[in-house]
């Protein structure tokens, strides 16, 4: 039998070349200096921008990033489609187009003062341009606090220890800010003082879980659970659906609202110290589960074998198992398996909150390109876990009835290479799944109210909170904006259409990718006509082909065909929620196609000696 230490050995080898190599190449490229002051020091407010040290940064910016999908995506595909299929994907492509993607991102941000993607943009193709993007990437943003907060009220519900870890780490982050930008308490003591105090959440999730609500029928939460409420919860919106039960669905607007919160609050008081110390956590998830995988297998020491499961092939054909309902493996893998490999949210991070941060030039390097390379060892963990455990759950189902109990329970047969008990391992393994999703929940809204602050623009009579009779203040309030993100996420996920919701989540996602590329190669263009574009043009032209494709086949086939002619959606609310991602599905292609006629419109023209090149810091 195939051993899993192949997997990760495939995903080591490239991803070391891709940065001791390219990487290095890429910071020449595009010209880091130290010696630029960065947007981080120049615009300094103690509220956005705010000087990071590297390692804070790098764990903000590796937490935000590293969400549910680099888990869900990679699990889903290889039941589907084969592991080696996967495994090809996430080798290839993710140092050779989504490395490229956050590092092009970061760099092209700091040249502009911080700015989003779409600002860029809209400074060398106009305003509609600018305008285009930014809706798109609104619209994007909420898919992700939707799919998100999802995932984490059903892990809540799976692992009720872990919902008291969460709780824990979120007051020590808090307390860890006053530390350390109040009272100025020295930086690495306080570090180790508060990270140890994250692991020890982790015994005392254990000793002391939380639900919400009971388990209808025979299910009961673990022993000791403190059920705050009585009753199944069975009357909570989207509770009794095919992904969520009463105690999961009350969970949801939970984090949701301490979404809305968190991203109202200035950086330093939660955002920059919570991710510093979750990345302990998640580096503990991600590397000691390949250190484990690695010792396992040359040391035998294992609860069980390191090997593939038999459930689980090489290569299942174009059109995948028949159990998942038939679909082709061009487009619907890449976008399935979504952030393990490139990620369009990811440039609204680089561009949103990493670059207003950013102490020095040459921290983008390791921040952006080995920040996505971190997100891929994550994806090659996460196909470990289901080579080793064996798929349980329904592939067809948007691989939540999967990835949740592979990533727990094939994390912790592999942590018991290390002499970590298998129980203990598991609860562990989704405490690290649900520290990646709450962090990139809170930043999702943060980004959002960025994005919709580009749109309506930023006039003197809008106030900041928002409370003002006035409907552009109201939109990018800090404290209104987050409204409007959380209200429409909430209906998309009660609707109980999770398997649609996912798929249109990865297509679009990958699509924003695919928009950051060309506004990277549209500002590379007009920076220098030597400079090649070879490096972000390729994968731009590769991702608009698979993304436009794959949204093509849900809208069309999926929602259109298969949910409203053939009657796949049964309900109303299922109707309206395939109506309406279809709708939506559309509505992103055209955007983007939009767009990107006109970026190529823009390229053209600066090459042809139509127009002049702008410098790259230009405004």
């Amino acid at each position: 039998m195939t051993s899993v230490i192949w997997i990760v050995a495939a995903v080591l080898g490239t991803f070391t070349v891709g940065y001791m190599g390219y990487s290095r190449y890429l910071s020449r490229f595009v010209d880091l200096d130290d010696s630029r002051e960065t947007p981080a020091h120049k615009y300094e407010d103690g509220q956005e921008y705010v000087p990071a040290k590297k390692p804070v940064l790098l764990g903000h910016h590796f937490s935000s990033i590293a969400g549910g999908a680099p888990i869900v995506g990679p699990i889903t595909a290889g039941a589907i489609w084969g592991w080696v299929p996967a495994l090809l994907w996430v080798a290839i492509g993710n140092p050779l187009m989504g490395a490229v993607h956050d590092f092009i991102s970061l760099s092209s941000s700091i040249r502009h003062e911080g700015r989003s993607i779409g600002y860029i943009v809209g400074q060398y193709v106009g305003e509609r341009g600018k305008d285009l993007l930014l809706w798109f990437a609104f619209l994007t943003i909420i898919l992700v606090v939707a799919v998100f907060a999802l995932v984490v009220g059903i892990v809540f519900n799976a692992y009720p220890q872990v919902t008291t870890a969460s709780f824990v780490y979120i007051l020590l982050a808090l307390a860890f800010g006053v530390y350390l930008y109040q009272l100025n308490g020295p930086f690495i003591p306080g570090t180790i003082l508060f990270v140890a105090g994250v692991f020890a959440g982790v015994w005392l999730g254990i000793q002391y879980p939380v639900a919400l609500f009971e388990l209808a029928g025979d299910a009961s939460h673990p022993a000791g659970t403190f059920v705050l409420f009585s009753g199944t919860g069975s009357w909570i919106p989207g509770a009794n659906t095919a992904a969520l039960n009463g105690n999961s669905a009350a969970w949801i607007p939970v984090i949701m609202v301490y979404g809305g919160i968190a991203s109202a609050l200035p950086v330093w008081v939660l955002l920059q110290p919570r991710d510093y110390l979750s990345s302990f956590l998640l580096y503990a998830g991600v590397g000691g589960g390949i250190i484990a995988i690695i010792v396992g297998t040359i040391l035998g020491t294992s609860g069980q074998p390191l090997v593939v499961d038999s459930s689980i092939g090489m290569f299942e054909g174009f059109w995948g198992v028949e159990a998942a309902g038939l679909y082709p493996l061009f487009p619907l893998l890449f976008i399935t398996i979504a952030c393990g490999t490139i990620s369009g949210f990811h440039s609204l991070v680089s561009s949103g909150t990493t670059s207003k941060q950013l102490n020095k030039e040459s921290d983008a390097r390791l921040i952006g390109y080995g920040g996505m390379l971190g997100e891929g060892l994550l994806a090659a963990l996460a196909l470990s876990t289901l080579a080793v455990a064996g798929f349980a759950g329904d592939a067809a189902g948007g691989g939540i009835g999967g990835a949740l109990p592979n990533f727990a329970s094939g994390g912790g047969i592999i942590l018991t290479s290390l002499g970590i008990p298998e129980t203990i391992g598991a609860v562990f393994m989704a405490l690290v799944l649900v520290s990646f999703l709450l962090t990139s929940t809170d930043t999702a809204v943060r980004l959002g109210r960025y994005m919709m602050e580009e749109i309506v623009g930023m006039d003197d009579g809008m106030t900041v909170s928002g409370f003002s009779p006035n409907l552009g203040s109201i939109a990018r309030g800090r404290y209104t904006n987050p409204l409007f993100q959380i209200g429409i996420g909430y209906l998309l996920v009660i609707s109980g259409e999770w398997a649609t919701l996912w798929a249109l989540f990865g297509g679009a996602n990958q699509l924003l990718a695919a928009l950051a590329l060309l506004t990277a190669t549209v500002w590379l263009a007009n920076w220098d006509e030597s400079k090649q574009l070879i490096s972000t043009g390729v994968p731009m032209a590769v991702m608009v082909t698979i993304t436009v494709l794959g949204l093509t086949w849900l809208a069309l086939y999926q929602n259109l065909y298969t949910n409203l002619i053939g009657g796949g959606a049964e309900t109303l609310g299922a109707q309206i929620s395939s109506a309406t991602q279809m709708v939506l599905a559309l509505v992103l292609i055209g955007l983007a196609l939009s767009l990107v006629t006109i970026g190529l419109g823009n390229i053209r023209s600066v090459r042809g000696g139509d127009a002049p090149a702008a410098e790259p810091s230009d405004d």
